[in-house]
């Protein structure tokens, strides 16, 4: 199980269109954890969500969250992100990007429909700046 480096680590979260799944902690500190479509920005994850979601509701108050990313097929590897997020509400900032995730996840065909179905009012962008990257390759071998 070798470590990755932290260019192999930016590189497998910019790889395919693997979903992350977002954990943040709620206000009574239950765990809530979702699946996230998200693009990498140097070392930022970007995504979008709902102001009015869970995610986008406990970011607000806490911008505490953790992100895991893996492959599942053998031999398995996974990418850890803690950090804190930032959230805007631009919407030209919130088009341009997320009309790169839905290059990403839905192609280059509808990309620009899903930049503008998700650059509105109400949506957040968030911007998660990592404290910390943990990252292992080929957990199987």
């Amino acid at each position: 199980m070798p470590p990755m480096s932290h260019e192999q680590m930016l590189a497998f979260l910019s790889e395919g269109a693997r979903t992350g799944k977002l954990a943040t902690t709620r206000a009574d500190g239950r765990p809530h954890v979702a699946p996230i479509w998200f693009v990498v920005d140097g070392d930022d994850i970007l995504f979008t969500t709902g102001a009015k979601t869970v995610k986008g509701r406990t970011l607000a108050r806490d911008p505490r969250a953790a992100l895991c990313v893996d492959d599942d097929t053998p031999p398995f590897s996974y990418v850890i992100v803690e950090g804190t997020a930032a959230l805007s509400e631009d919407l030209d900032e919130m088009v341009e990007w997320a009309t790169k995730i839905g290059a990403r996840y839905m192609g280059e065909n509808q990309a620009e429909a899903f930049g503008r179905r998700n650059g509105v009012p109400g949506e957040l962008l968030v911007r998660l700046t990592p404290t910390e990257l943990i990252g292992e390759d080929r957990i199987a071998d």
